[in-house]
């Protein structure tokens, strides 16, 4: 059976997309072109790869098998013919990493535009994702996750700051009306904003910790929404005094510096190690990613 490689490669990316038209996009190609390659791989292989319809295109069980076997071969492929830009002056290419909101929020904006004026033919594309993802299996390079969420065949490096703390703040308007809680327990007595992982489980309990004591509670509140994507409508809400929020420090460090949020119960905020940059450790790594870790270490001893 002779099957074309571009094809193959059409095909991953548009069930990747989800669609011929976003396949286009994030593959540089025409809806056009997908759809005619897909085409062809169809005929080829003699079986339906994708269900279409006016408003979808989903891979049938067929596609499924072929996308989930394809996709870390293909990235295998893509990683042996890098070899050759380790022949280049300077490292050329597309680089994926899959990182939370978080990371790209508070990490990576300190990291990507001096690494991409230092390295001006490397194309990086960041997929922002909260659930822990097989990174081959998504296409990507390498991800940013905290270490609880490593796997054992991982390779990590720290990235980013190496101590971060949740905090829990509200809007003085809110304190002045509801009064500051002075231990985490009078959280109950208050309208708390939460969060939800993509898994459906809400981020509760809150965990607090002071002189080796830790307390755990189970706020309630008017606000729940979706962690990563949302968490800025989260902020707002307790800037217009909605109610009490527990995130990043960072994150919410320039509205404790423009006074529009006060920090509460800051001797008891927890401290946690910071993220790491993960990669798989059983294939070769190629050269935008070398690059990327090389600057990620060089920046880390800059600091």
């Amino acid at each position: 059976m002779k099957v074309d490689l571009g094809d193959l490669n059409a095909f991953v990316a548009v069930a990747r997309a989800g669609g011929f038209r976003e396949g286009a996009r994030a593959s540089g190609s025409s809806a056009s072109f997908l759809s005619e390659a897909v085409r062809r791989l169809e005929a080829a292989l003699g079986v339906r790869l994708f269900n279409r319809t006016t408003r979808s295109v989903v891979p049938t069980e067929a596609g499924k098998g072929l996308l989930e076997r394809l996709g870390p071969a293909l990235t295998e492929v893509e990683s042996a013919l890098d070899v050759v830009n380790g022949f280049r002056d300077r490292p050329a290419g597309s680089l994926r990493l899959n990182v939370p909101v978080s990371a790209a929020r508070l990490v990576l904006p300190a990291i990507v535009p001096p690494f991409l004026e230092a390295y001006p033919d490397i194309r990086l594309e960041v997929i922002t994702e909260e659930s822990f993802v097989d990174v081959l299996a998504a296409g990507c390079d390498a991800g940013i996750r905290y270490d609880e969420r490593l796997e054992q065949d991982m390779i990590a490096i720290p990235i980013g700051p190496r101590i971060q703390r949740f905090a829990t703040a509200a809007s003085p308007v809110y304190l002045d009306r509801h009064g500051r809680p002075q231990h985490p327990s009078e959280l109950l007595g208050h309208a708390c904003l939460l969060g939800r992982f993509a898994s459906g489980a809400l981020t509760t309990p809150w965990e607090f910790e002071r002189d080796g004591e830790v307390v755990r509670v189970e706020p309630s509140g008017p606000l729940i929404v979706r962690v990563g994507g949302a968490t800025d409508l989260t902020v707002d809400a307790a800037i217009s005094g909605t109610g009490i929020i527990c995130v990043f420090e960072d994150w919410l460090r320039p509205h404790f510096d423009s006074g529009a949020l006060e920090p509460i119960l800051e001797p008891w905020w927890q401290r946690f190690s910071g993220p790491f940059l993960y990669y798989p450790g059983r294939r070769l790594v190629p050269a935008p990613l070398r690059a990327f870790i090389d600057f990620v270490k060089a920046s880390a001893k800059q600091a």
